[in-house]
């Protein structure tokens, strides 16, 4: 077997960190996979309105019927809590530090969506160790049959944290604007991804177009670039149209679709809703661990 190949590096999770393993459907061993969908929404650039993306789709997705779970994975500056206007009193830097179980950290938001909060000013943890990963992945494994749909909401950029949790998700939206800078930067994450994380497609989603062949055209930018230097495509999930009623929102610790359900802002959202529910999920990945596991082993965070 070649030391390139992933499953070589395989090593069982329950005799890494000691847990005992599960039983399911007469097997001993076996954890049941989980029928969630992992969705990480993430960006190259700063200041895009990914948050906000994240916040309103959860909604969205309760409106559906759904149970879903948002994790704050913005390490140090998580900011999902303010923009909901909730006081969670732990979070997760209480989790990180042993003190908590992601259980335990839990807050309800809008449409009783559940809201894992991250830290802010804790500049440590920006950097996890590869430790940490495991153990806030491992939780979160525990949790995930629980809902229907996980949005991971990382941080901007390309650090390790931000690579790291886009590897553990099933889909990837990438989210962009039209401005030059914001572009450059999707392609530069799109290239991360393809490079060194073997990601070999994902979605575009553009935030604060002034109409919408703003957005379609930011996506043909993109696509003609990642066709002819990167092994990875990209899909076209939509735009949302810039609304003056978003920021009213931020003000009032409200996310839009809740606050002004018939903005422009909110139909977009709830398109881009109905099209990723409508969208098949792809495969739970194989492997011991109910999610996270395989993706940990592969991309060498475990």
């Amino acid at each position: 077997m070649s030391s390139k190949d992933p499953s070589a590096k395989v090593i069982r999770l329950s005799s890494r960190l000691g847990w005992r393993t599960h039983k399911s459907s007469g097997k001993t061993g076996e954890k049941p996979k989980s029928n969630a969908r992992v969705i990480a929404i993430t960006s190259g650039k700063g200041g895009v309105g990914k948050t906000s993306i994240v916040a309103n789709l959860g909604y969205d997705f309760t409106k559906l019927g759904q149970k879903v779970l948002i994790f704050d994975a913005d390490m140090g500056l998580g900011n999902l809590d303010v923009l909901l206007g909730l006081s969670p009193r732990y979070n997760l830097s209480h989790v990180i530090a042993g003190e908590k179980s992601i259980g335990d950290v839990l807050v309800t938001g809008p449409g009783n969506m559940k809201i894992l909060p991250a830290s802010s000013g804790i500049q440590e943890l920006t950097q996890l160790t590869r430790e940490q990963k495991i153990q806030v992945l491992t939780q979160l494994d525990a949790l995930i049959d629980e809902v229907d749909i996980l949005f991971i909401d990382t941080a901007a950029g390309i650090s390790s944290n931000v690579m790291d949790f886009n590897a553990t998700a099933q889909e990837i939206i990438v989210v962009v604007s039209p401005e030059p800078t914001s572009i450059t930067d999707a392609y530069a994450l799109m290239k991360v991804l393809s490079l060194k994380y073997s990601e070999k497609g994902c979605k575009l989603l553009v935030n604060m177009t002034g109409r919408p062949d703003e957005g379609r055209e930011v996506f043909r930018q993109l696509h003609l670039v990642t066709e002819k230097f990167l092994d990875i495509s990209i899909e076209y999930l939509g735009c949302v149209l810039y609304d003056d009623n978003v920021p009213r929102g931020v003000k009032s610790q409200k996310i839009v679709s809740q606050l002004y359900p018939d903005s422009h802002a909110s139909k977009c959202f709830k398109e881009i809703a109905r099209k990723i529910s409508a969208m098949p999920p792809k495969n739970v990945p194989k492997g011991d661990s109910n999610l996270f596991w395989q993706h940990l082993v592969q991309n060498n965070c475990a």
